[in-house]
């Protein structure tokens, strides 16, 4: 069900035909509430998903800042990326991504130290600038958001200065960060977050599990003005898509209806109300599916069973060359959403030995 790439979409520069290196896998999580569970219930199956991520051998494990919802349970996301980590072993656990304008950098920093130190060589600090939520909420958590996020690369500075060991001279401290070597990335679903990415030498993650449209701009920026540093020689890229594998195409895309759904009341203006359980692709929801903003939102959702996807991934990874896959998968029930991720796992590995 995914959309083929157009021409023109893609990158100016060669793309080879094949990916060559091995591409890393991982896990971005909203801990979406299905209808009739609890918030406890949703955080528990968060974690069982996070424990078969790490024994499919998964990179790392994301969860995604939202706030004023009530189908999504991840909005204290320090707390819950510690209860993650604090309940598996090797996986790295971290945002994608904290919001920065909704937080003062020190606090974050402290945060992220403190993970740091009880969780070491794990944690990644994933960084956004989006309020990731309403214009009202975004207010309300801090007054001066859109100052804030004007200042977002000023803010990350801040952020690398708290974290830095150089910083024990400093007058303003967050001690338990300093040295900690917490890995930074930057999210964006723009062109100005690729340019920021490039110029500070970090790790880039594009959140094209929901906004397509500047993709391929975004990875050829990036790429392009990219400039080494102490934390990344060369550019790293995660690409974040939409994943639903199950043993048929039928049944994956019966599970895949519960997203449909989702995101046409978000776009309609509906209730934020818990997630649906699937039903048969009818009519009516192909309809949905067709529908141009919708297409256009989740361009890169790939559906079906291992052989379909897998098929899909291939020309999607020798496209957009990505040195990192990162999937969501928002599904009613988490046995569906343990065993589409054991597929793509399995997909995943049979493509990088493939080479």
């Amino acid at each position: 069900m995914v959309l083929p790439i157009k021409k023109e979409d893609m990158p100016i520069n060669d793309i080879p035909g094949t990916h060559k290196q091995p591409v890393a896998y991982s896990i971005l999580d909203l801990a979406i509430v299905s209808q009739g569970n609890t918030i406890k219930q949703t955080l528990n199956n968060s974690l069982a998903l996070a424990k078969a991520a790490e024994a499919e051998g998964y990179t790392r494990y994301w969860l995604a800042e939202h706030h004023n919802s009530d189908n999504i349970g991840s909005s204290a996301t320090s707390l819950l990326i510690g209860y993650v980590a604090e309940n598996t072993t090797t996986i790295r656990v971290g945002s994608g991504g904290i919001m920065l304008p909704n937080h003062s950098p020190l606090i974050i920093a402290e945060q992220f130290g403190t993970l740091a130190h009880l969780y070491p060589n794990r944690i990644d600090l994933g960084l956004g600038r989006a309020p990731g939520t309403d214009s009202q909420t975004a207010q309300a958590i801090r007054s001066d958001f859109m100052k804030a996020a004007h200042s977002f690369p000023r803010e990350i500075s801040k952020i690398q200065e708290y974290f830095s060991v150089e910083n024990k001279q400093a007058t303003v401290r967050a001690p338990v960060a300093e040295g900690t070597e917490v890995p930074l990335y930057i999210l964006g679903s723009s062109t100005d977050s690729a340019h920021l990415a490039a110029k500070l030498g970090l790790p880039y993650a594009f959140a094209s599990h929901f906004a397509s449209t500047h993709l391929f701009n975004a990875l050829r920026i990036y790429r392009d003005e990219f400039r080494p540093s102490q934390h990344l020689q060369q550019p790293y890229t995660i690409v974040g898509i939409n994943a639903y594998v199950a043993d048929t195409d039928a049944e994956a895309q019966q599970q895949f209806t519960s997203l449909i759904r989702m995101f046409v009341a978000l776009l309609t203006g509906g209730a934020k109300e818990a997630l649906q359980p699937p039903t048969e692709m009818t009519e009516e929801l192909e309809g949905m599916w067709q529908h141009p903003v919708v297409q256009q939102m989740l361009k890169y959702s790939f559906v079906g069973s291992k052989q379909t996807v897998k098929k899909q991934l291939q020309a999607f990874l020798a496209e957009t060359r990505a040195d990192e896959l990162i999937t969501a998968s928002t599904m009613y029930t988490p046995e569906d959403r343990i065993k589409s991720a054991r597929l793509f796992g399995e997909i995943m590995r049979e493509i990088n030995e493939a080479g």
